[in-house]
């Protein structure tokens, strides 16, 4: 089946510019984004968040759409809240303009180079995921299926749905290579769309390599709940890096290092990103895999 209309959003955290400087410039300049077989529209994902320079106004947006588990909170006076509900009426499934495709852009002061985020390895986002993997070889790919982002993330709303996140970058602040870099990524999404709807995409044997979601480590705490070390530095910036039991993982403010006691080898991610410090999470823990698209389909 065709996709109808991709949905291109920036700002779903109002601090990452990078994506809402390239809306801005898509919305000033349409022919950029348009293509002939599909509709492409842009979103502000937190205007109110954008305003102000802020990663949200009362909660992440980004955790707002799994709304049956929201639903004790649905007649709060939360923006966010209100702000999801809004844009699922407008493009989710069920909305006044569903779309097939979403592509958020995001920002991380981590360093996670280029990297794209699949929360469902359906047999379209995984071609696509090939197709760009091959044009950029650079790029990262992450699978956060297993972590349940698909189902409160502003990308749950489609029903193919991709993120560009890249880093790192401090929030509130631009960075001339890593928006080219985005805009190229956007350029190439909307290209491989209408040759998928043209039906001029060639079917081939790939394989990806995943880094697959399996866990997430907060910073040692106190009784208080105040942080009581720090990344290592052996690890700070390691992003994907191979991580053996029995490495550096905190040091401690008195300089005492903690290993890592996992059984196996890990791959970190988004270690050190300074917006997950509220929500109790150092890094993200990876395993690295081979996957085969043709078996998938």
């Amino acid at each position: 089946m065709n996709i109808q209309r991709v949905l291109l959003v920036g700002g779903t955290h109002g601090n990452e510019l990078i994506g809402v400087y390239l809306i801005k410039k898509f919305e000033q300049s349409p022919q950029l984004i348009n293509r002939s077989s599909f509709e492409t529209l842009t979103l502000f994902g937190n205007p109110k968040a954008i305003d102000k320079c802020v990663r949200y106004i009362d909660k992440d947006l980004n955790r707002c759409f799994n709304f049956q588990a929201l639903d004790y909170e649905k007649n709060n006076s939360f923006y966010e809240n209100q702000r999801a509900q809004e844009i699922s009426n407008q493009f989710g499934l069920s909305g006044n303009t569903p779309i097939d495709l979403v592509v958020d852009q995001h920002s991380t002061t981590s360093n996670v180079g280029l990297m794209i985020i699949l929360d469902h390895l359906d047999p379209f986002i995984l071609d696509l995921s090939a197709y760009l993997s091959f044009l950029f070889p650079e790029i990262k790919i992450y699978s956060s299926e297993k972590s349940g982002r698909g189902k409160d993330s502003l990308r749950s709303i489609a029903k193919h749905r991709i993120c560009i996140e890249v880093g790192p970058l401090s929030h509130g602040t631009l960075d001339a290579e890593l928006l080219q870099k985005t805009e190229s990524l956007v350029h190439l999404i909307l290209n491989y769309v209408e040759q998928y709807n043209r039906n001029k995409i060639r079917s081939k044997n790939k394989s990806l390599t995943l880094y697959e979601y399996c866990d997430s480590i907060d910073y040692p705490r106190n009784q208080e709940g105040e942080i009581k070390a720090m990344i290592h530095p052996q690890i700070q910036f390691q992003d994907y890096a191979a991580l053996h039991p029995g490495n550096p993982l905190f040091l401690t403010f008195d300089g005492k290092t903690i290993i890592y006691q996992g059984k196996s080898i890990a791959y970190p991610i988004f270690i050190n990103e300074s917006a997950y410090y509220e929500k109790g999470v150092a890094m993200c823990l990876t395993q690295k895999k081979q996957f085969q698209i043709d078996k998938s389909q």
